[in-house]
């Protein structure tokens, strides 16, 4: 039977189906987002950056490889992180300049580093600081672009905590925000144990008239529409469970549809979509450093195959990008079928 999901709007802009890709620090440039659009995700948003950054960088290949936007993936976000609310309104506006559609505001990020500069999680445990960020955003950006907000449950597991992420959660939105999404863990969690699926269910209870997504351990597609079943959000953005396996959005619309699972992408199928990735990163990166920087992808990509250690070997060994063209006509020379990754 098919499941009936309600269309997904971010404010003015029409997104419809409601699986999308996350922002993925270090993965989710320009090529990423094509490749996920070409197979089934309605909307991605690129990898985070810092408001320094946007205001330094006007042209050139920085420019090129962080802020690129091309027709055929609108509408597109952009995901801003930072820790002074001043920054962040210019560097807004420098993105929609960009092209991004939507901008997306980090309270999220759970990695040491950022943390400790005051940045993307650091903000859940000051409301105050957090709120200005969105006013300062909401203000500069025009009204037709949707400002949204990456959160995640709380910056620990403490009463405060939990008293905060709401203080942020209705603010931002009393503020002008129109979508927020949820990761299921804490900042102290990083990526460790389960995202809370009934957390999601609480904020959804919460705000139903709000748009809220859910996010956190989402590595098929029936995660994807489980989600959404059993907890209420009105859609989901997959992160990791995107890397190096894009099908999982047609996947979903399949499923959605009251189809059967389809079949894991061919080695043939897998060998065309790796190609045109790693073309795009030549373009944005230059040949050497696009190698390099497809490598951890490769990693991901060689779970779909039936000899999956063995090409993940072969990928890492790949050092130019003749090596890189000699895994694809060796390892997916012949048309086998693929398989789902575990």
């Amino acid at each position: 039977m098919p499941t009936t999901l309600n269309p997904l709007h971010i404010g003015p802009v029409a997104i419809g189906f409601p699986v999308v890709q996350a922002a993925l620090s270090g993965y989710s440039d320009w090529a990423m987002r094509v490749i996920a659009r070409r197979l089934g995700a309605s909307y991605t948003v690129g990898e985070v950056v810092l408001d320094r950054f946007v205001m330094d960088v006007s042209k050139g290949t920085k420019a090129q490889r962080y802020l690129r936007v091309s027709d055929d993936e609108h509408p597109a976000g952009a995901q801003l992180m930072g820790s002074n609310p001043e920054d962040f309104g210019p560097a807004a506006v420098k993105l929609v300049e960009a092209g991004f559609d939507v901008i997306d505001v980090n309270f999220g990020c759970p990695v040491k580093k950022v943390v400790g500069k005051c940045r993307g999680g650091y903000l859940l445990s000051h409301p105050a600081t957090a709120l200005e960020i969105v006013s300062r955003v909401r203000q500069a950006v025009p009204p037709e672009v949707p400002v949204t907000v990456k959160m995640r449950r709380g910056f620990d597991d403490t009463e405060q905590s939990r008293d905060d992420f709401f203080t942020i959660f209705d603010g931002v939105f009393d503020r002008g925000a129109a979508m927020v999404t949820v990761h299921g863990r804490t900042v102290r969690q990083r990526y460790e144990g389960r995202s809370s699926r009934e957390f999601l269910r609480q904020v959804k209870q919460h705000a139903p008239e709000r748009t809220v997504l859910g996010s956190g351990d989402l590595f098929t597609a029936r995660d994807c529409l489980d989600m959404i079943a059993t907890t209420g959000v009105d859609g989901v953005t997959v992160a990791r469970g995107a890397i190096g396996n894009p099908w999982i959005f047609s996947q979903a619309r399949a499923l959605a549809a009251g189809k059967p699972l389809p079949e894991p992408p061919s080695l043939f199928q897998q060998r065309d979509v790796i190609a045109d990735h790693y073309r795009m990163a030549e373009q944005l990166y230059g040949p050497q450093r696009a190698c390099r920087r497809m490598c951890k992808f490769g990693i991901k990509y060689s779970r779909l195959h039936p000899q999956a250690k063995e090409v993940r070997d072969a990928f890492v060994a790949a050092s130019n990008p003749d090596q890189w063209q000699e895994v694809l006509n060796h390892w997916y020379a012949e048309d086998l079928p693929g398989c789902y990754p575990q």
